[in-house]
C-alpha cells in the first residue's frame, strides 16, 4: 500500500467518523429537547398499536430520552433490556465502524459470531415474551 492509499484510507475512516458523531449529536439533541411520551414528532410502534402488546423495542426512545437526562432509572424502566445492551451496542459501533475489528479481531469473532447472535435473538425474544407477561 503506498502512501496515497493509505491516505485515502485515513481520510474516509476520519470522514465516517465525523458522520457518526454529527448524528449522534443531532439526535441527541432532538432526544434531549423533546420527550417521545409527549411528542408526536416520534414514531408510535406499529406492533403495539396493532396488538396492544410491548415489542422488544417499545419504551427504547423514552429510554433514551430519559439517559440524555441521567434519569437511570426511569431509562431502565422504559426499556431495560436497551438499557443493558448499551455496551454491546457500542462495542459493535467500535469494531464495525471505527477501527476496531483490525485491532480485535478475536473480540468480534467471539461477540459477533453465530453462537453469538443466536443468543441475542433468544435474549431478545424471552424478553418480548417476558414482559408482555409481566
Amino acid at each position: 500500500m503506498d502512501d496515497g492509499e493509505a491516505s485515502a484510507g485515513k481520510h474516509i475512516h476520519i470522514r465516517r467518523l465525523l458522520g457518526i458523531a454529527i448524528l449522534l449529536v443531532a439526535g441527541g439533541i432532538i432526544y434531549y429537547l423533546f420527550s417521545p411520551g409527549e411528542s408526536s414528532l416520534f414514531p408510535k410502534c406499529p406492533f403495539h398499536t396493532i396488538t396492544g402488546l410491548d415489542c422488544p423495542g417499545c419504551g427504547s426512545q423514552r429510554a433514551v430520552h430519559h439517559l440524555l437526562h441521567l434519569q437511570i432509572k426511569d431509562a431502565f424502566t422504559s426499556n431495560p433490556l436497551l438499557i443493558v445492551a448499551i455496551p454491546y451496542i457500542l462495542t459493535y459501533t467500535y469494531l464495525e465502524y471505527l477501527g476496531g475489528k483490525e485491532k480485535y479481531p478475536r473480540v468480534r469473532q467471539s461477540l459477533y459470531s453465530r453462537k453469538a447472535i443466536y443468543a441475542v435473538l433468544l435474549v431478545i425474544i424471552l424478553f418480548w415474551i417476558g414482559r408482555n407477561l409481566i
